[in-house]
């Protein structure tokens, strides 16, 4: 199993571009062992042919389970396609996960561009 761990999470105005984002770096994803909120983790599976380990949905406490393992120091970069457009009913989690990779330190990717420049310098 690949020692280094990625979170990915998107928000449904943007799973579009994690699918299409992980289909572009598949072969440098393959490296990492992935950890996803549910459905982002089973279109990854699904449309992208990757092993993912899935948590619940975000509204349903996912964004808080991957919060819990940045803490703990399990997760090594979080790449979460945030949707600055959409309201999201479950915000105070996703605010808890961003806080959380602010206090840990830990490399957090809100969009494709970021993300890309991450896995590409192999900065995680």
């Amino acid at each position: 199993m690949p020692d280094k761990t990625l979170a990915l999470i998107a928000h449904d105005g943007k799973k579009a571009d994690m699918v299409a984002f992980a289909l572009s770096h598949r072969d440098r994803l393959l490296h990492y062992h992935l950890v996803a909120t549910a459905t982002t983790g089973k279109l990854l599976e699904d449309k992208c042919g990757l092993k993912v380990d899935k948590m619940l949905s975000g509204p349903m406490g996912g964004d808080a389970q991957i919060a819990a393992m940045v803490a703990e120091g399990k997760v090594e970069a979080v790449f979460f396609f945030v949707d600055p457009l959409a309201k999201q009913a479950h915000d105070p989690d996703i605010q808890g996960l961003l806080r959380i990779c602010n206090v840990h330190n830990v490399a957090l990717a809100t969009n494709a561009a970021t993300a890309l420049h991450l896995i590409s310098d192999k900065a995680v």
